[in-house]
């Protein structure tokens, strides 16, 4: 009984130091190439109002509740949602915006946990199309930490980013 129990003790202590020692911060992005101009694709991205026609997150809870407010876009430009526990609930706000460059915004969530990050878009012309980067950036607490030895955020926010970036590249190759 006792080794037992002293067993499960070391088991802990290693899954511990793992998750104590896993990265500090993390980066998830994805890209697409859109046929289109970067103005286009950046003010599908700058709105808040239009991701409700490209964002895999609007799918989440089709009864979520969204408020917007203060600018009507770009910089200040605010959004908040409150939706199921897929969707969770939380504010996005643009911090600086580039017209035809960079979207960058701060994602604060408060369901289903607490957390702030840094969201941005790139936009990067090649040709006569444009590069479009989707990426999040965070800090790691110790949660997280543990958390993260069990999931892959990579992979978890990935396929969203690479879901909504499909819809954004026909939504704006559509209307181009």
């Amino acid at each position: 009984m006792i080794y037992a129990l002293v067993f499960v003790v070391v088991i802990l202590i290693v899954f511990l130091v793992v998750a104590a020692r896993q990265p500090d911060t993390f980066r998830v992005e994805r890209f697409t190439i859109i046929a289109a101009a970067p103005a286009s694709v950046f003010a599908q991205v700058d709105d808040f109002h239009n991701w409700q026609h490209w964002s895999p997150y609007v799918e989440l809870d089709p009864n979520m509740q969204t408020t917007y407010s203060g600018a009507p876009s770009g910089r200040g430009a605010s959004m908040a949602w409150s939706g199921n526990n897929k969707a969770g609930t939380g504010t996005m706000t643009i911090l600086e915006d580039r017209p035809g460059e960079l979207v960058r915004m701060k994602l604060q969530f408060t369901k289903p946990f607490a957390a702030t990050n840094t969201a941005e878009f790139t936009f990067r012309t090649e040709g006569t199309q444009t590069h479009v980067t989707w990426a999040m950036l965070g800090k790691n607490n110790f949660m997280f930490k543990v958390m993260s030895t069990a999931m892959n955020m990579d992979k978890m926010v990935g396929r969203d980013f690479e879901r909504g970036l499909a819809k954004l590249k026909t939504l704006t190759e559509t209307q181009s």
